[in-house]
């Protein structure tokens, strides 16, 4: 079936690029909800513990912030960087997310620096296009490692505030690294993130969503694998 393109410019941007926006806009929500509600929350336990509270300009600059924030971020880079690598050279026989078992498939074939439409990088050649061949994976893991910076100063501001509190040391970005409850809470977020690439491989082996890329056709086999 054939879609027709919208006449208008802004209803063919909106239309191509409806995705992103969507995901956007719930992402600036969610992150707007989030800082509302860890405000007050955060603002709760300062009182609890007698010290000042925090404006709202405040909170978005403290650790309380940058901790939750940055403690989900790193888990979902993770996450994508390692699925974006495992797919290159493991297989899952019937999953929608899996290349084929043993037929060659585009995403393999080496890139034609001679067709008019290719990226820049593709046309440079050498070490330029060796780094853009690894762009996707490698930007992912910047983004993790930074996300687990910013996670770690965060928490260690927050921890810091407690340990003073109660008598005793602050403690650094990287003492705070060093404790079991900043590993407590990166392994919680990195599991679920693996529990979802773990739900996607394989309930698409069997369960399909019609009109769905992540999907098979409905029709194919459960043995199928791949799109």
């Amino acid at each position: 079936m054939t879609i027709q393109r919208p006449a208008s410019p802004f209803w063919r941007f909106l239309y191509e690029n409806s995705l992103l926006l969507v995901i956007v806009t719930m992402t600036l929500l969610t992150l707007g909800g989030q800082f509302l509600t860890g405000w007050y929350d955060y603002n709760d336990e300062l009182q609890d513990m007698g010290l000042a509270q925090l404006s709202a300009g405040q909170y978005l600059t403290s650790g309380h912030f940058l901790e939750a924030t940055f403690e989900n971020w790193e888990s979902e880079f993770l996450q994508m960087g390692l699925y974006v690598l495992l797919t290159v050279w493991l297989r899952q026989k019937g999953s929608s997310e899996s290349k084929k078992l043993y037929e060659e498939e585009e995403v393999d074939a080496e890139p034609d620096p001679s067709k008019e439409d290719a990226p820049g990088p593709v046309k440079h050649g050498g070490w330029v296009l060796k780094l853009y061949k690894n762009s996707l994976s490698l930007a992912f893991f910047v983004l993790f490692l930074l996300s687990l910076w910013l996670h770690a100063k965060g928490g260690a501001e927050v921890y810091s505030i407690e340990q003073v509190h109660d008598g005793k040391p602050a403690v650094d970005t990287l003492a705070y690294m060093a404790t079991s409850r900043f590993w407590f809470e990166s392994l919680q977020n990195w599991q679920s993130e693996f529990l979802s690439i773990l739900s996607i491989v394989g309930l698409s082996i069997f369960l399909r969503q019609h009109g769905s890329p992540e999907s098979k056709p409905v029709d194919a086999a459960y043995a199928e694998t791949g799109k």
